[in-house]
């Protein structure tokens, strides 16, 4: 068996409405909440384009403190094409930080750990190789929202 390895796939920048976020209330699974994407970037050394608008992360804090991130958005590369990402993951501090994280305050890169599953899918030719991508984000907050670095796993 081979060892796995990874290759910088791109850095994606979110653009999030966090004064929108819309709150579901507490549900079986966790406190559930929607937070909409208004934009974004993304750039890499075989993709680049802009995040558009309508996508959004529904977001479940659980019980035990983590809290778990759903996003879908559609990307569109600087020459057209169109591709839907999806990624899965979680946001985890320990319990003093993520009480100030949950009260608005942005925490320092050492206090937390993001790191998401993605896969893509697009019908356009050039892109059709995003198809059986398997891919880690690796994350970090911003005023503006996540900023991923994303990893092609091989």
């Amino acid at each position: 068996m081979s060892p796995l390895t990874s290759t910088h796939l791109l850095t994606l920048k979110l653009d999030v409405a966090f004064d929108a976020m819309v709150s579901i209330g507490q549900t079986p699974a966790g406190r559930r909440r929607i937070a909409p994407i208004l934009g974004g970037t993304f750039d890499g050394e075989r993709l680049r384009g802009k995040v558009e608008p309508g996508g959004a992360d529904w977001v479940i804090n659980r019980a035990d403190g983590a809290m778990l991130v759903d996003v879908r958005i559609l990307l569109t590369t600087d020459d057209g094409a169109a591709i839907y990402l999806t990624y899965q993951g979680a946001f985890h501090a320990a319990p003093e930080a993520m009480t100030r994280f949950n009260r608005g305050e942005r925490l320092a890169e050492h206090d937390y750990t993001l790191r998401t599953v993605a896969r893509f899918e697009s019908g356009a030719q050039k892109y059709a190789w995003l198809n059986d991508v398997l891919a880690i984000g690796v994350g970090k907050q911003t005023a503006a929202g996540p900023v991923y670095d994303i990893f092609e796993i091989t």
